[in-house]
């Protein structure tokens, strides 16, 4: 599958690509911590368990594999309504694969109000790209200064859109 060819979004899934990334950025914790936003997470940055109910700090240690099973439980259960928001939109492996791991990180009332989303349904391909650069801060800090220990947060965000600009 050629990274710029673009098919109808109800015809893509997370690649393996997007759950190897996933776990890249957000990292492993077999036990519970707050994040840079201050939210409760476990494994593989997730802030529920499969069963819907939050992750507490009390909550026992998880292996890997459990994490890795919590993460596609998420994002298959995420990736419906994605799907939904995308009708009529076209994208490559890569732009689905982008915009899904901004959803998983930002959350799905994010992603549908945002100008990503917005541009793309306009068919502004690089203009939803760029508007992924907006999304730097976190709990009102901007995650482009690294003195406010988030800068992870920015580079992920410049990652993707490097990816993004690449498919176009």
């Amino acid at each position: 599958m050629s990274n710029k060819t673009k098919y109808a979004a109800g015809l893509l899934a997370a690649s393996a690509a997007f759950f190897v990334g996933l776990e890249k950025y957000e990292g492993f914790s077999a036990t519970p911590y707050r994040d840079s936003g201050g939210v409760v997470t476990q494994g593989i940055g997730s802030t529920k368990k499969p069963d819907g109910s939050s992750i507490k700090l009390i909550d026992p240690p998880i292996t890997r594999k459990t994490a890795q099973e919590w993460a596609k439980a998420h994002v298959s259960k995420d990736e419906v309504n994605f799907r939904k928001s995308l009708s009529g939109v076209k994208l490559s492996q890569t732009e689905y694969d982008v915009y899904l791991d901004f959803t998983y990180n930002f959350g799905q009332a994010n992603w549908k109000s945002s100008s990503m989303l917005r541009n793309l349904k306009a068919g502004k391909y690089k203009a939803a790209c760029d508007s992924l650069l907006k999304w730097k801060y976190v709990a009102k800090k901007d995650c482009s200064t690294r003195s406010n220990n988030c800068y992870g947060v920015w580079k992920r965000q410049l990652e993707r859109h490097e990816k993004c600009i690449g498919a176009q």
